[in-house]
């Protein structure tokens, strides 16, 4: 932890660029299954059964988009040499007002669902478990985290997500073996799960009774609580926003020390990703066969008696699975396992948030501070967010629904569609200008808001009462409504930026380049480029022409390119000094086959 070049922006915040690939595929694990994790998604089984899953898999590209984030966007923020998203979107539209506009955007929501669900959560544990007092628990939890992220940096953050990852890995799995062996086996709960009915209810209603689809991902189109065509598309938008262009995650593949490394990490993440579902959902579901009771407690009065919380008690069934289920010293292990969830989660937050008010908001207004200087505000906000999050909780405990998870998922259907596709247009389409980015921006967050404003006053009535919410909130699932917000937000960056002036040439130069990479099969793109006996060490470095063509590789033979053989092809950077058009490369029989055999030529 003190041997990581913390005495350096670059070591403190990306960790010096040297990290290698497992550490960063546990770390981006570590900062996606967080405290809210265990306990929502064991919430949203026991009240609803595996759907929940989908977030997790999300059918349509799912464990995929952490894929898509090395093999596609992750060359890109490379070429633009950045260290935060705010700070991309300025390289690539220009102006200040995007950067700074999404820099705040970006810390209202980490400090608004994601710091303030993890806490929440990680407290409601320990409040079950040890019967603690709330604010105590958290305030040590808090210090313990925010001294490591202050004292080692990005570093620090990552090589102990890596262990805390171990430690959830192995009391996870080791409650999940004990779950299955109390129910009966995957046959027991399939059987059990829909006798889970609590003795108190309201008679002649479906309140506290189990849903029919419980074992179905895909759900009716209408009335279901997650709706087939939201899973494929709606969710995939969140989906996107998060593995490709949220700090959190992308701060740590920014980390490791080349794009090969970078994509196992991914991979490695991938296929975690692929555990929630026994580890989590499944044992929320066992919890509720255990205890219909309190569990799936359906009445309002019952229920506030169990937990505090009047709309329901699922949220507390990962917690008694625990209690209830496991022996002193594994109860401990999970208390472990808790724990590192809530730190490993927040210490990602912390640093990231960190970086994006150094980098993007005091780098604005401080331009030609000291590197000194930056360290030392980046340290000072990790304890400032410490005690805003602090005063979060009690807003956060009176405010949470009934499933927690699908309040992180509603709130980021609201928030992030907009985000997403701007980025998606900034990256693959050329003609997207700051005009049309910002308008998109700010148009789809106004309704966004809208939405969300609208959801706090108009609240899901609890089961058995006449929904009286507005159409908008009551007809359209969040689910689809962050399809009509991407679409809307797309829409306005087209329209705005086909009738105001194209971006110049260099704003799209860097964002651009990634073909560049795509040509060498993006092996170690971060820091050279091998051709034959060439070697290109700096990636900024001058080119002075001004089409996309100039900024790719020119593929050139050692002798007669018309007819040497393709192995004999090598990559040389074009520049200003090359001799060759750009409209002769495909008369080159080399750069035709260099498509159908790149090993050949590289």
């Amino acid at each position: 932890m003190w041997k990581t070049q913390r005495s350096t922006v670059k070591g403190y915040f990306l960790a010096g660029g040297q990290m290698v690939w497992w550490p960063v595929g546990a770390s981006l694990f570590a900062s996606n299954v967080g405290s809210g994790h265990f306990i929502g998604l064991a919430g949203s089984g026991a009240a609803s059964g595996i759907a929940a899953t989908a977030y997790e898999w999300n059918v349509s590209v799912g464990m995929f988009c952490v894929l898509v984030l090395a093999w596609l966007f992750l060359p890109i923020y490379i070429a633009a040499g950045v260290t935060t998203m705010p700070e991309y979107l300025r390289k690539r539209f220009g102006g200040k007002r995007i950067q700074m506009f999404l820099a705040i955007l970006y810390l209202f929501i980490y400090i608004f669902t994601k710091i303030s669900v993890d806490m929440y959560a990680g407290a409601l544990f320990i409040q079950q478990a040890l019967h603690w007092d709330l604010y105590i628990a958290v305030v040590g939890l808090l210090a313990v985290t925010a001294l490591y992220t202050v004292a080692g940096g990005l570093a620090a953050v990552i090589y102990t997500d890596a262990l805390q990852t171990l430690i959830m890995l192995i009391g996870a799995v080791t409650l999940m073996v004990f779950s299955f062996v109390e129910v009966g086996g995957l046959e027991g709960l399939q059987t059990k799960y829909f006798d889970a009915i609590p003795s108190t209810r309201k008679e002649n209603s479906s309140c506290g009774l189990p849903r029919e689809d419980a074992f179905h991902i895909f759900r009716d189109p209408v009335n279901s609580d997650l709706p087939w065509p939201g899973v494929l598309v709606g969710m995939t938008i969140p989906s996107l926003w998060y593995w490709c262009t949220d700090q959190v995650i992308v701060q740590r593949s920014l980390a490791a020390k080349n794009l090969s490394h970078a994509k196992g990490g991914s991979l490695m993440t991938s296929y975690l990703k692929i555990l929630p579902l026994f580890m989590m959902v499944m044992p929320g579901m066992i919890s509720r066969i255990l205890f219909p009771d309190l569990v799936a407690c359906a009445d309002a009065e019952i229920c506030r008696k169990i937990c505090g919380n009047p709309s329901g008690c699922s949220d507390i069934a990962y917690p008694k699975l625990v209690i209830e289920l496991l022996p002193v010293g594994l109860r401990g292990l999970m208390m472990s396992v808790m724990i590192a969830a809530l730190m490993s989660s927040l210490t990602s937050i912390f640093n990231s948030a960190s970086t994006i008010f150094t980098m993007d908001l005091w780098k604005h207004f401080r331009p030609r501070c000291s590197e000194w200087e930056l360290m030392i505000v980046g340290r000072v906000f990790v304890l400032l967010l410490t005690v805003v999050s602090i005063l979060w909780i009690p807003l956060v405990q009176a405010g949470q629904g009934g499933q927690l998870f699908i309040y992180i998922q509603s709130i980021s259907s609201y928030l992030q569609p907009p985000v997403a596709m701007v980025f998606i247009l900034g990256c693959f389409w050329k003609r997207a200008n700051e005009k049309g980015a910002f308008w998109g921006l700010v148009i789809g967050l106004l309704l966004g808001v809208i939405r969300l404003v609208l959801d706090f006053i108009y609240p899901e009535p609890q089961c058995g009462e006449t929904d009286l919410r507005p159409g908008v909130v009551k007809y359209m699932h969040y689910l689809y409504f962050s399809m009509v917000l991407a679409a809307i937000s797309t829409l306005t960056v087209l329209v705005v930026s086909m009738l105001t002036e194209p971006p110049a040439e260099e704003m799209v130069r860097h964002p651009f380049r990634f073909l560049l990479f795509f040509v060498n099969g993006f092996q170690d793109a971060p820091h050279y480029i091998h051709g034959n006996n060439v070697g290109i060490n700096n990636l900024e470095t001058e080119v002075s022409i001004h089409s996309l063509f100039m900024i790719t590789l020119a593929i050139t033979c050692n002798s007669n390119p018309s007819s040497a053989p393709a192995p004999c092809c090598h990559l040389r950077f074009w520049s200003h000094k090359s001799r060759i058009p750009p409209w002769k490369w495909v008369n080159s029989r080399c750069y035709k086959e260099l498509f159908l055999s790149l090993n050949m030529c590289v």
